[in-house]
This record gives structure tokens, sequence and C-alpha cells, in this order.
């Protein structure tokens, strides 16, 4: 099973997660930031993977942290999840509508962490969530995940639909890339190795 569970505990936060690549979309999520979890399920959902998370952050400060060290501890449960990558597809582009938003979203499961974040024209929130945290997230996603990551905003108003869009997007190649091609032997790369 490409599964992992990880813990995480630092002076900031403490998180417990598990994350299931081969899943059914069953979440169960709590990290005291209702926007987070709200994006959280929608990624988990799209991407069909089984996710559960528990944060206890320093909220009393701000977002920051708690949605930086999720994304950190997301993503170390990816890399650990997708293993040796043998037989993977490894690369996925998707475009995801959000009504009046879309996104496109281009992945490589490639062992190098690299984030291009091209989102302009959010609001500085929606409630009480700080926008400039999705690309927070996302870094601290890659980094640990160590894939190579492209979002790209094609156009949007709504700043809530506009970042729906990108979960979903990030969700729905994450799985397209994680996906067992039965046919391929070994990785997916000419030096043989990710």
């Amino acid at each position: 099973m490409r599964q992992h569970s990880v813990a995480r505990k630092t002076a900031e936060t403490s998180i417990e997660l598990f994350f299931s690549i081969d899943g059914t979309g069953q979440t169960n999520i709590r990290t005291g930031v209702g926007f987070l979890d709200h994006m959280l399920v929608l990624f988990a959902s799209h991407g069909r993977f089984d996710l559960t998370v528990v944060c206890d952050g320093d909220l009393e400060v701000d977002q920051h942290h708690t949605v930086e060290d999720v994304g950190i501890v997301l993503g170390r449960a990816f890399q650990r999840s997708i293993g040796s990558k043998e037989g993977i597809e490894r690369y996925a582009t998707v475009t995801t509508p959000m009504d009046e938003a879309l996104s496109a979203v281009s992945l490589d499961i490639s062992g190098r962490p690299y984030l291009h974040y091209n989102v302009d024209g959010l609001k500085e929130k929606v409630g009480q969530f700080d926008t400039e945290l999705v690309e927070e997230f996302f870094l601290a996603f890659t980094r640990h995940a160590g894939v190579t990551l492209h979002i790209n905003l094609k156009y949007g108003k709504n700043s809530h639909h506009i970042i729906e869009s990108i979960f979903k997007g990030v969700g729905r190649a994450l799985r397209i890339a994680s996906t067992i091609d039965p046919h391929r032997k070994g990785v997916p790369s000419t030096k043989g190795v990710l």
C-alpha cells in the first residue's frame, strides 16, 4: 500500500497526518483553520486520496505556522508514500474550472522540488484566511514532496473560487502523475532514477 503516517511536533505546531495515494477520498481534517480544512477536503476528494490531519497550532499568533507546517507534513507523507516511483506516470497537466475561475496545474514527480506560482489578483483574505498562505502551503509541500509544481491562474475574480480551483487541480494532477502504468518497467526516467 502506498500510504504513510507522519507526526511532527515543534514549538509552533503539533501535527499527526495519514495519507494514502490509493484511497477513495475519505477525509478527517481538523487543522483549526476552517478554510484550509475545506481546501484539503477538496484536494483529497478530487485526488481520491485518503487524508487524515489533526493539527494543534499557535493560531493565537496567526495562521502561518499551521498552514506551512501542514504543507510540510503532507509533502513528507506523499514523498514516503510514493516510494521508489517505479511504474508511475510521473507527469500530469490539468486545467480546472471553478465557476468564473480557471487554473492550470502541471506537475512532475521528479525528486526535484520546485514551485512556480503565478496567481495574481487574490483579495487579502477569504473570510479569516490569509490568501498569501496558499503560496506558502504549496512551497512547503513541493520542498518536502520532491515534486516540481507549476500553478498558473488563467483568470478569475472570486478569490475563494480561484483557490478552490487550484487545490482541486493539484489533487487531480497528483493523482494522475501517481498512477501506476502496468506496462511501464522501472522508473520513468532515462537516467534510471528519480
